[in-house]
């Protein structure tokens, strides 16, 4: 596989369009923090990282619907930077998913975090996907 951070959100992208309740996937450090930061920000309900005997995490996410509508959290999930074409934005020109509605999630010099901490923290980096 070439990719794995574009197979996680391809997994999870799957899950919502199917209306699954729970999707599995093997875990990195990175993958973990793209879940933690979905689940503060309120995309999906509950995930939970799991090891195997042999050392290898899976990542088990709830994923989170409308009680009324069952309609999804996420409505769209888009990878941007990938192994072929890396995507980086500094400060000035760090993107705003829907006009400040969704998230991008960048890998910066801090950490994994959101567009918007990126601005507060003054730090640009690599744009991962956006979540809208």
């Amino acid at each position: 596989m070439t990719d794995p951070i574009s197979d996680f959100l391809t997994r999870v992208r799957n899950a919502v369009k199917a209306n699954h309740k729970v999707v599995e996937a093997p875990g990195s450090k990175m993958k973990q923090e793209i879940t933690k930061i979905l689940h503060e920000q309120g995309y999906i309900l509950a995930y939970k990282v799991d090891t195997d005997e042999k050392g290898r995490s899976t990542i088990k996410i709830a994923l989170k619907y409308h009680p009324e509508t069952k309609t999804n959290a996420i409505k769209g999930l888009k990878r941007v930077s990938r192994p072929g074409l890396r995507r980086y934005a500094s400060v000035d020109e760090m993107p705003r998913v829907l006009n400040g509605l969704g998230i991008a999630i960048l890998s910066t010099s801090k950490g994994v975090m959101t567009d918007k901490k990126a601005r507060q923290e003054n730090v640009g980096g690599e744009v991962i996907c956006y979540v809208y």
